[in-house]
């Protein structure tokens, strides 16, 4: 094991400046790769404390009764939506990051894919950041909601109830509504901005998959039913449902099984 990977994936989550973010996350996926081919890894050390997560003064925090319209038709609403987007792209690099530091015991390849996931995350928010400057605005012009980190706080404690939260239910819901959001921004001319969430939609199957992949290791590990915990700290944590139409197809592609998503079907339909 590389004795500088964990304190470059700490650097990266503690920092408060969006730009060092970004470099000590590729630096941190410079470093995994000399990681050792152990099972185990040794010596992870002790976590950052899940409130002590870096992020910029900018953008304010609100509640999410209070943000913004993002209403389409007009250019101010059209960044205000892709501004959303890349606060929800720099909230999952921190997410990712938090997995690699936070969870010990757990198998190599663990670490592997968490680090994968943040450096795929950092160059979301690279390409959004990218558009949002393009049509005159940048990160953090606009109030934002805190509910991805809310719920990193929420299940700092448990491996086992991260993936289930926030990759397969909060990251899940990205491949619901993704296509519906693609629409509406090519309806309004903005087809870059649509092509460009082409290329987040396919990496987010992707991470969402590797959410269910580590959700069901943990449920082996504990002898665990994994279709029935998943539900039952879905109903803890989400009691009036998970509040988006189902794309089925993408979901399959992540990770769902059959039986998970004819039950997401008739809780929607409940």
């Amino acid at each position: 094991m590389s004795p500088d990977f964990f304190h470059i994936v700490r650097a990266a989550l503690l920092t408060t400046h969006v730009d060092e973010k970004l470099l000590l996350t590729r630096q941190a996926w410079a470093a995994h790769e000399h990681l050792s081919k152990q099972h185990i890894l040794d010596g992870i050390g002790s976590p950052v404390d899940v409130q002590q997560v870096g992020r910029p003064e900018r953008p304010e925090l609100v509640t999410a009764g209070k943000l913004p319209k993002r209403g389409m038709g007009s250019a101010e609403g059209r960044k205000i939506m892709v501004h959303a987007i890349a606060h929800i792209e720099f909230n999952a690099i921190n997410l990712a990051l938090d997995a690699v530091q936070r969870f010990a015991d757990m198998p190599l390849d663990y670490y592997r894919d968490w680090m994968r996931v943040a450096l795929e995350e950092a160059y979301h928010f690279e390409l959004i950041r990218a558009h949002l400057r393009h049509l005159g605005g940048d990160y953090g012009d606009f109030p934002a909601h805190n509910g991805l980190w809310e719920m990193a706080e929420t299940t700092a404690h448990d491996v086992l109830d991260r993936m289930a939260l926030v990759p397969r239910v909060l990251e899940a819901r990205g491949l619901d509504v993704t296509p519906g959001i693609q629409k509406k921004m090519r309806h309004c001319g903005d087809a870059h901005a649509a092509t460009l969430l082409d290329i987040i939609f396919k990496d987010e199957i992707g991470h969402v998959h590797i959410g269910s992949k580590w959700f069901r290791y943990v449920c082996k590990e504990r002898r665990l039913a994994p279709t029935e915990t998943f539900f039952a700290l879905v109903a803890t944590h989400f009691p009036r449902g998970i509040d988006a139409c189902v794309n089925e197809d993408a979901r399959r592609q992540a990770g769902f099984s059959e039986t998970e998503l004819q039950r997401l079907f008739e809780d929607k339909h409940a």
